[in-house]
């Protein structure tokens, strides 16, 4: 009983005030499961009713299972101890590095990388949608798509996310850039484009377990990496998120380049 699982079928037919409150929940979780539905309605600026109606709308029967399964899924995030075979704590880093790298690299299948490049062929923009230490990679993958011949829209922060995306339409090519899977803003951003009449070729690169985005996407790319933090912060490598988006450039310049 997982809450993603759950709510992910009824995500695109939510409004866009229904979103907001998604988002709401999502960044506010371990909170949430230790309120009452008034303290929320309050926190959200809605009547009682009103996230009664947004609890059945994402699959609850009602407030009282909502918060059980928000608590389950928590609970059995915390007591899963088996290290994940997309994270591995090792104090030997430099051959787990390696083997990240190629492991990103080596489950791409040909097809999913040929039908990256024929979009690309028909020189779409080509938009890059990434947040948090993500962004410090983009900033390299946005300089070899450009480089490369390529119009790159590549927004730095939330304002200039939300003008580019107006921008995006059946022609662009939109990679969403991010390890968490699960982030609010980008999910939101996700939502949009798939409810668009015509929507854009989405391709996201997340972390290789089930994840929202990775769900919503037309192609979704796995990285393998450690989950390393320091002083509180996350340090964990993008090396495998540069190395695919090269690996896809590259088969483009293959299939398609002089």
């Amino acid at each position: 009983m997982n809450f993603f699982e759950i709510v992910n079928p009824h995500l695109a037919s939510l409004t866009d005030n229904e979103r907001t409150l998604f988002d709401f929940v999502i960044k506010h979780m371990n909170a949430i499961k230790g309120m009452s539905i008034r303290e929320v309605a309050a926190e959200t600026f809605v009547s009682t009713a009103t996230f009664i109606r947004f609890v059945k709308k994402i699959g609850f029967s009602g407030y009282s299972e909502f918060i059980t399964v928000i608590k389950y899924t928590d609970l059995d995030q915390q007591q899963d101890v088996e290290p994940k075979p997309f994270v591995v704590n090792q104090k030997d880093y430099r051959e787990e590095y390696l083997k990240n790298i190629q492991e990103s690299v080596r489950v791409i299948r040909p097809e999913t990388l040929h039908r990256i490049t024929r979009k690309m062929s028909e020189h779409p923009d080509i938009f890059f949608f990434t947040k948090g230490i993500s962004k410090h990679a983009a900033e390299y993958i946005n300089y070899l798509y450009t480089m490369a011949g390529f119009k790159v829209h590549y927004p730095r922060d939330s304002d200039y996310r939300t003008m580019a995306m107006a921008q995006v339409n059946a022609n662009s090519l939109v990679f969403i850039m991010t390890y968490d899977g699960n982030d609010g803003e980008l999910l939101s951003m996700m939502n949009k484009f798939v409810e668009q009449p015509k929507k854009p070729l989405l391709v996201s690169v997340t972390e290789a377990d089930n994840n929202m985005i990775q769900n919503l996407s037309d192609i979704n790319l796995y990285i393998f990496t450690d989950d390393v933090k320091i002083n509180n912060q996350d340090i964990s490598s993008r090396i495998s998120t540069i190395a695919i988006m090269e690996l896809i450039l590259y088969q483009w310049m293959e299939d398609y380049g002089e």
